[in-house]
């Protein structure tokens, strides 16, 4: 591979976990529907143990995710990471509840008491997916940062990237573009959380009310999923002259990308068929199951499509508001080409881990859970 192509081949490996985690996102969905969907303990109860068998893959899979950003993609990391850490450090801290509340809800003399941890669980479920997609949305819309190059000879203060204010990421919030696609992931997280209590919980009331939750946050998320894809693909985009590396603004330029790699077009076109079939058939087809699969798979070659429509064809992935020269692209923010290489050996590997998460998918839910199950003796939460 050459060093181009490494890039290029790493930009699609952060989307793709990128793109998984907005999929397993549904934990911190059905978490937000735990006491406007249950009428009963017993049944919050299953609603915890039904997410509660995935919420590591989830927390895993951020943390992959930010790894795999960090050796791949450096500059970013400690731009956003570093900069913007206010909004991280909030979405982290969400996080940290929600294994805190897994774990400690259900033990005996908790100081607190199961409501209040499961009201954590419900601030995840918010929190969680409307920052993640506010910082996703600033992929498009820019952040508020400067990048100096030269400040790391700067033997007093060897700081290469620095906030534009003192909001330090909240100010994403400001943008309602951000705001924007930030809820359409949070409905969205609630319509696979639902989906999925559908394929996985065995309780006729509990299902009845899941269908009629997911005409609501269907119609929601198709709301701003779809203002948001229209306002970027009209909008101006941030584009690279490829000779020169300068960042200037182009008319049309996602919705340009989308049109020269028509690969990523028919991938995201394909997301969102998959998408509106698994809601539409759980939706009018009583004792269809399987929705969470075809809105699963659907999720992750939609987000798959739009991150790399961000990143490749001459495209500044995280543009500055600030500088438009400070842009970070794939070119100027990777690691060195030693390292990319090194770890597209290590990559080899990732096929053998997805391998096992499916397998130990599968060996927890070879069951639906029910009442029945809630009242035995083996491990709950």
């Amino acid at each position: 591979m050459s060093y181009e192509l490494l890039q290029q081949y790493w930009w699609l490996v952060v989307s793709l976990l990128a793109a998984i985690l907005v999929f397993l996102l549904f934990v911190q969905g059905g978490n937000s529907l735990l006491f406007s969907l249950a009428k009963t303990e017993e049944q919050r109860k299953m609603m915890v143990n039904s997410t509660g068998r995935k919420w590591e893959f989830t927390f895993t899979t951020l943390v992959t995710f930010g790894g795999a950003f960090f050796a791949s993609f450096p500059l970013f990391y400690s731009t956003s990471f570093g900069g913007a850490y206010w909004l991280w450090m909030i979405i982290l801290f969400s996080f940290v509840l929600q294994a805190v509340s897994y774990e400690f809800q259900s033990k005996a003399g908790n100081l607190l008491g199961k409501k209040t941890y499961q009201t954590f669980l419900v601030i995840n479920g918010i929190v969680g997916p409307v920052l993640l997609g506010g910082a996703v949305a600033t992929f498009f819309t820019g952040s508020n940062f400067l990048v100096n190059k030269e400040n790391m000879i700067d033997q007093m203060m060897p700081v290469i990237s620095s906030w534009g204010n003192n909001w330090h990421g909240l100010d994403a919030l400001t943008n309602i573009w951000n705001v924007v696609l930030g809820l359409a992931v949070f409905f969205l997280a609630r319509v696979l959380g639902l989906l999925y209590f559908l394929n996985n919980i065995d309780d006729k009331e509990l299902n009845d009310r899941s269908r009629k939750a997911l005409i609501v946050n269907s119609g929601l998320f198709l709301v701003f999923f779809l203002a948001f894809v229209v306002r970027t693909l009209l909008a101006k985009g941030f584009a690279v002259n490829p000779a020169t590396q300068e960042v200037y603004m182009e008319q049309y330029k996602y919705f340009t990308n989308f049109i020269e790699m028509p690969v990523v077009l028919g991938l995201f076109l394909i997301g969102v068929v998959l998408v509106l079939f698994g809601i539409g058939k759980s939706i009018f087809k009583p004792g269809f199951t399987k929705g969470i699969w075809f809105a699963g798979f659907g999720t992750v070659f939609t987000v798959l499509a739009l991150l790399l429509c961000a990143g490749y064809n001459h495209t500044a992935y995280y543009p500055s508001s600030l500088d438009i020269q400070s842009s970070l692209t794939l070119a100027n923010s990777c690691s060195s080409e030693f390292t990319l290489r090194t770890m597209a050996y290590v990559s080899i590997l990732v096929p053998f881990v997805i391998a096992y998460i499916f397998y130990a998918w599968r060996s927890i839910d070879n069951k639906k859970i029910d009442a029945q199950e809630m009242d035995g003796e083996g491990h709950a939460y």
